[in-house]
C-alpha cells in the first residue's frame, strides 16, 4: 500500500477529529499532498491541499473548521477536522501528486458524523 489513510470514525456534530496519511517512501517527488472526500451518492470532492512550498488550499465547506498540516521527515500528512457536521459524512481519501505522473490515492478512511 503506498498511501495509507487512518483516523476515521463516528463522532458527534461539533466534535473532532484527526486523520492522518502515511505515504510510503517509494514515492518520490511529491508537489502537492491533499485530502478529498466522497459522501454517499455524490462525486468525489475536493477538501484540502498542501504544495511544497507550505502554501494551503481548502474548499470553501471547510475552510476555518479543517487544517492540513504535513511532516516531511515522516512522509505523512494529516487533516484536523474541528467543528464537524453530518453533512461532514464521508469516505475520506488522501492523495499525492508528483512531477510527471498522475495521482496517487489511498485507500479511504470513513468518517460518520451524527446529529
Amino acid at each position: 500500500v503506498q498511501l495509507q489513510a487512518s483516523g476515521g470514525g463516528l463522532v458527534q456534530a461539533g466534535g473532532s477529529l484527526r486523520l492522518s496519511c502515511e505515504v510510503s517512501r517509494s514515492i518520490r517527488g511529491i508537489i502537492t499532498r491533499s485530502w478529498y472526500r466522497q459522501a454517499p451518492g455524490k462525486q468525489r470532492e475536493f477538501v484540502a491541499r498542501i504544495v511544497v512550498n507550505g502554501q494551503t488550499d481548502y474548499a470553501d465547506s471547510v475552510k476555518g473548521r479543517f487544517t492540513i498540516s504535513r511532516n516531511i521527515a515522516k512522509n505523512t500528512h494529516d487533516l484536523q477536522m474541528d467543528s464537524l457536521r453530518p453533512e461532514d459524512t464521508a469516505v475520506y481519501y488522501c492523495r499525492v501528486d508528483r512531477n510527471g505522473a498522475g495521482p496517487t490515492w489511498g485507500q479511504g478512511t470513513l468518517v460518520t458524523v451524527s446529529s
